[in-house]
């Protein structure tokens, strides 16, 4: 069995590229403090700072491109280990990826919403509230689901890296343990809107696709474990 050389690293390097895209955007809704308040003030900061919202979309429509290219070189490189549990997990990632797509509709929508409710000088009148909330929390649960497509897409990648050994095994243990304990946070969010990010759940998951993105750029597979896979191939032919 040849594998190419360069897969590892294009794998690293859309990882990389799909985790620093996703900072860049949420440090960019953070520093415009578009999400700060009552839906009124949301619908304001959005008419104030509509460069940022749209910098959001557009970023988040590159990212589901890189998540479905992602999906794909996951695909092509864990494939061999099992077939079926790698087409469930990119069905989910691309899932995820259309979701992430999906829902910026919604945003959009918001945007013209709040241009909408700052001409109209900010009216007392719940109309534009309730279809701004509408849209918001719209968008909030699409991506919501986004994130749920991505976990479970996780735990079946990280699984088949663990039973490969393309990567050290203790690595594969902390993404398969930080991806579940994310799952769970996600699961919660789900089910109330208002419980939000948990450190706990979410930060051993945070430096991970950084650190795996960097092993997989700079170490690629374990040579070993490939070698010993294709001589279990070549043998199983004979």
């Amino acid at each position: 069995m040849n594998y190419d050389k360069n897969t590892p690293r294009l794998l690293g390097a859309a990882q990389l590229f799909v985790f620093l895209v996703g900072i860049l955007i949420g440090t960019a809704l953070i520093d415009a403090k578009i999400w700060s308040g009552s839906i009124s003030d949301n619908l304001v900061n959005i008419a104030d700072n509509p460069t940022w919202l749209r910098i959001n979309i557009l970023g988040e429509l590159v990212s589901s491109i890189g998540i479905v290219v992602l999906g794909a070189l996951f695909y092509i490189a864990l494939n061999k280990q099992n077939k079926i549990i790698a087409l469930v997990a990119l069905g989910l990632y691309w899932a995820e990826a259309i979701t992430v797509a999906g829902s910026k509709i919604f945003l959009y929508s918001l945007l013209n919403v709040s241009q909408e409710f700052v001409k109209a000088g900010a009216p007392d009148s719940p109309y534009f509230q309730t279809l701004g909330s509408s849209l918001y929390e719209s968008a909030h649960f699409g991506y919501s689901i986004h994130m749920l497509f991505f976990c479970l897409g996780g735990i079946l990648w990280y699984y088949l890296f663990y039973r490969s050994r393309y990567i050290p095994r203790a690595l594969s243990v902390w993404g398969l343990a930080a991806v579940c304990l994310l799952s769970i946070n996600v699961l919660l969010g789900l089910y109330d809107r208002d419980v939000g990010f948990v450190w706990i759940l979410c930060g051993p998951y945070i430096p991970y696709e950084l650190v795996l993105s960097v092993w997989l750029i700079v170490k690629g597979f374990n040579s070993s474990a490939i070698a010993s896979e294709s001589a279990k191939t070549d043998t199983n032919k004979v």
